[in-house]
């Protein structure tokens, strides 16, 4: 996660008007840019070219070290694919001295069949050029990992097949077997993989194609999840679909806000998805003590996440102030004021943070000066606050002197985010992995 303390002053704006964090390093304005990330995709106020540049840029900046571990958090923690390829094709040529880091961080941010052949169109993107050999290195490692169905499933048409990225990392295989696998790769007799994709573009029937696979646990979370409104609307068993749902299996590679989308998609399941949502909340660690969640519902927080997605920003940043587990809880909202709702966690805190006010101004100032008085009457103090964010506001974060910790989640990329002065702790991502970061900044004696 990242972690940025800042106290002087800036007369950097944000796109809003408001005073914007000074003085970033590259690494820190790197974590603000990634880790909140879909790549190359356009947001309220900057298109995706200018963030892939800035991401480009500011990598080349940073200690190669700090690089790799980046990517590996991206990867691994928030679960973004296209960014940590793109950082990993930086550390390719920044950490080229360094033994063993590019080949690592290969091998370690790879995790899926296609992001080998992603990663090799990225190193040749600007210009053909051979493979150091700490990239044959991490490529072969993370080529061994894969076996028939994950090859066959992601060996797809493009700049370059699996075959390509075979050929150019020489990988060698760890066994028979292996080598027998990777020999009907090259020859283009991988047994074709038993998917939903696969299923239906052979004609098979919705319904029966879907059964199957749900009845052979063969459907992934995250594809169940984004198929529910296919399956509803082919008529399949819906005891059998809710069974999925609550068995959550592989749910912990789903981000928070595909339940929100998952509902959207199919309202008449969203009972069961909330099940689902509560018990993914109930494995996240707890928060002791009164605990004020302050989320941006502003209107630049209702841009889209990406430009096929029918999820917002404020989608992203509802589910995680609505997965947040502690007993005490204050949930609340900003825009042109403060509004205080109900401690609802799931589904239903979600409908009431999007719900709470209309989507206008960004004025946090206000809103904190509002909530701190409201602490004070009712000398009620605060063991910390979270306020969760796009950081474009109208106004200057001001100090909350009756809380123990203040932390600002940003949910957005932007190059300018709001100042802020007072011992607030910064973190950036829409994953609960920044929650479970909080949690550990506390038991460590960090925050």
């Amino acid at each position: 996660m990242a972690r940025t303390n800042v106290k002087s002053v800036s007369r950097e704006t944000t796109h809003e008007g408001g005073r914007a964090v000074p003085g970033l390093t590259p690494l820190q304005q790197l974590q603000r840019t990634v880790l909140a990330c879909f790549l190359w995709e356009n947001n309220f106020y900057e298109d995706g070219v200018s963030v892939a540049d800035r991401i480009y840029t500011s990598a080349e900046a940073c200690k190669p070290e700090d690089v790799a571990g980046l990517a590996v958090t991206a990867r691994a923690i928030h679960n973004l694919r296209h960014v940590p390829l793109l950082l990993l094709r930086v550390l390719a040529r920044t950490g080229a001295g360094k033994p063993g880091l590019v080949s690592g961080a290969i091998e370690n941010v790879i995790r899926r069949a296609d992001e080998l052949a992603e990663f090799l169109a990225l190193y040749q993107k600007d210009r053909r050029q051979p493979l150091s050999a700490q990239v044959k290195k991490g490529l072969a490692k993370a080529f061994q990992r894969f076996d028939e169905y994950a090859l066959a499933k992601y060996n797809r048409d493009g700049a370059y097949k699996l075959r390509d990225v075979l050929f150019l990392c020489h990988a060698k295989p760890k066994s028979d077997a292996q080598a027998a696998l990777w020999k009907r790769l090259i020859d283009g007799e991988l047994a074709t993989p038993d998917t939903w994709e696969v299923g239906l573009s052979k004609g098979g029937d919705k319904k029966e194609t879907f059964e199957r696979l749900l009845r052979e646990d063969q459907l992934g979370y995250l594809a169940l999840l984004r198929n529910l409104r296919n399956m509803v609307e082919a008529g399949c068993d819906r005891e059998l679909i809710k069974g999925a749902i609550l068995a959550r299996k592989g749910a912990n590679r789903v981000l928070p806000f595909r339940y929100v989308a998952a509902a959207r998609a199919a309202p008449s399941l969203e009972p069961s998805i909330d099940i689902a949502l509560q018990a993914a909340i109930a494995e996240l660690p707890v928060l002791q003590g009164h605990t004020c969640v302050l989320v941006d519902v502003s209107g630049s927080m209702d841009d889209k996440l990406s430009a096929k997605s029918d999820m917002r920003r404020i989608d992203a940043a509802a589910a995680l102030g609505a997965i947040i587990n502690a007993p005490n809880l204050t949930l609340a909202t900003f825009s042109n004021q403060l509004a205080i709702l109900p401690p609802r966690k799931g589904m239903s805190g979600v409908d009431a943070i999007v719900k709470s006010q209309p989507h206008g101004g960004t004025y946090l100032a206000g809103a904190l000066q509002t909530l701190n008085d409201l602490v004070v009457r009712n000398n009620d103090p605060l063991e910390r606050l979270i306020v969760i964010s796009d950081e474009q506001a109208h106004d200057n974060i001001g100090i909350m002197p009756v809380v123990k910790h203040k932390y600002l989640i940003n949910v957005a990329t932007h190059k300018n985010g709001v100042g802020y002065r007072g011992g607030w702790l910064h973190c950036d991502g829409f994953s609960e992995g920044v929650l479970r970061y909080i949690h550990a900044m506390e038991a460590e004696g960090f925050a």
